[in-house]
């Protein structure tokens, strides 16, 4: 007679219960059977709808503002592809309360046309295992990549796949307050006329439909000759707002990332459904729930606490949360913007402090953006998300930014720079203040906070000479890299750098 295994189950339950009976102290009078209860059931994950790949017209190259330099220098290729399928909208079962904690259902489906992408290592002996997919930023009125901008030269010195994806409308049609005509439609009509986003009720499903395509290729393998070990979400801004929701709406539908980087969040998070279709604003304070089955590493700004209000969103770590939150640091800033881009990991000129108000063509402002560390640590935390999900370590745990009693002002020392937080030498060795705050100037200034540096006076009696500024810049880098939130590898960089930044400013 053949026993089916739930009956096996059963049995031995039934079995073991009697034992234990038998075994019983029978002093104590009978005893009725012991239930063990069974373990529960894993979770059942809904399945991804499997979009359809295609490759773009041969019409001029893939339109991305990213990093500039031949991808070929560092072993790299660059990879463009349309996803083609039927998305689904998501409505809520019950309230969407503040801890996260959200029930919901798909609704309405319509048919998209979008585009992937993908920055990968030439030889497949040099991937790491770890694909990044960028849910690509759209507040300036076509797609951006800031986390790759700010990130890249520790995401390709690690042999990591990069995948950007155009997940919203504007990407691809633009909007009316752009600030340049450089939506996908625009910028090739010829490459992308095919385009079709109905709206971005659906970018959550656009979203997950791309991560399905890399995981479990349907009729295109987009990663040829490689094996994804993991793959890990992550996106800046507006962009970071949208994995909020995702995390806390659609993770547990589908389970569908390894891990999630949530780059430089405000407050609250997007609607989970939006006109055309019906509205389904989320709270005004969002918090990521803690009933996750993954690691969320949240980086912010100091620009992020106040300007864009995430201060009454901070949560506590946790097993599966880290927050870090880094001094002297702005939303946007002069490395991400203006001069990284062209940034191969080599010449430690790009980590110089510098004076500059604005992103030539694009953005002028009334005084000098930050120059900060957002980048260095930044990189720290891709490296420690990536280590958090492959190998279970967790990332450090971070002090705060210190506000003051109302919790609407960063405590600041006698400099002017901001107390607590993650350290690094930018703030304890300084050769300038550096803030994610009191900018103006055009309409996106206020998200790049300031420097102001040292005067020669200032610095001498700060430090002396030149030796002496050396010295403290050591000493802050190897406090920040023995806590894990610099990276030994830009180590040598930062030691190069201190003697340009004081001749710099010392005639």
């Amino acid at each position: 007679m053949r026993i089916s295994t739930n009956n096996r189950v059963g049995l031995l339950a039934a079995l073991l219960a009697l034992a234990l009976s038998a075994c019983s102290d029978s002093s104590d009078g009978p005893k009725g059977p012991v239930e063990i209860p069974l373990p529960p059931p894993p979770p059942v994950f809904e399945p991804i709808a499997q979009a359809s790949v295609s490759e773009p017209p041969e019409a001029g190259s893939p339109a991305l503002l990213a990093t500039t330099f031949d991808l070929g220098l560092l072993g790299y290729r660059q990879e463009e592809y349309f996803l083609t399928g039927e998305a689904r909208a998501f409505r809520n079962l019950s309230p969407l309360t503040e801890n996260g904690e959200w029930d919901v259902e798909a609704g309405a489906t319509a048919d998209y046309r979008t585009r992937i992408i993908i920055y990968r290592p030439q030889d497949p002996a040099d991937f790491s295992g770890t694909v990044l997919v960028e849910w690509l930023n759209v507040t300036a009125g076509f797609d951006t990549a800031p986390s790759y901008a700010t990130g890249h030269v520790e995401i390709l010195r690690q042999g990591h796949v990069w995948v950007g994806v155009s997940a919203q409308q504007v990407g691809i049609e633009g909007s009316a307050n752009a600030v340049a005509p450089l939506h996908l439609k625009a910028a090739n009509p010829e490459r992308y006329e095919s385009l079709q986003h109905p709206g971005d009720s659906f970018s959550y499903d656009i979203f997950s439909q791309a991560l399905q395509a890399l995981r479990e290729p349907g009729n295109r393998n987009l990663l040829p000759d490689l094996e994804p070990q993991q793959i890990l979400a992550l996106g800046e801004s507006q962009s970071a707002g949208r994995l909020v929701t995702y995390i806390n709406a659609i993770h547990p539908v589908y389970r569908p990332f390894d891990g999630y980087l949530v780059h430089s969040r405000g407050d609250g998070s997007p609607p989970l459904s939006q006109p055309p279709q019906i509205e389904i604003p989320t709270p005004e304070r969002v918090l990521i729930r803690d009933d996750l089955d993954v690691p969320v590493l949240n980086f912010q700004t100091e620009t992020d606490l106040f300007l864009l209000g995430a201060v009454s969103d901070r949560q506590a770590d946790s097993e599966r949360f880290r927050l870090w939150e880094v001094a002297g640091t702005a939303h946007g800033d002069y490395y991400s913007f203006i001069i990284g881009r062209a940034d191969t990991g080599e010449d430690p000129r790009f980590l110089l402090v510098e004076e500059a108000t604005g992103i030539p063509g694009f953005l002028q402002c009334d005084r000098p953006v930050n120059a900060g560390p957002m980048a260095w640590v930044f990189g720290a935390a891709v490296r420690a998300l990536d280590t958090w999900v492959r190998d279970g370590t967790l990332p450090p745990a971070a002090e705060r930014l210190q506000v003051d009693d109302s919790q609407s002002a960063f405590e600041r020392d006698s400099l002017g720079i901001a107390r607590g937080g993650i350290r690094t030498p930018w703030v304890d060795a300084p050769a300038a203040t550096l803030s994610g705050e009191g900018q103006s100037g055009d309409r996106l200034c206020f998200l790049f906070g300031t420097t102001e540096l040292f005067d020669a006076d200032h610095m001498a009696s700060l430090y002396v000479d030149q030796a002496g500024y050396v010295a403290a810049v050591e000493q802050a880098l190897e406090a920040a890299i023995a806590k894990g939130f610099l990276l030994p590898e830009d180590a040598a960089r930062i030691r190069a750098v201190a003697p340009l930044q004081w001749q710099s400013q010392v005639p």
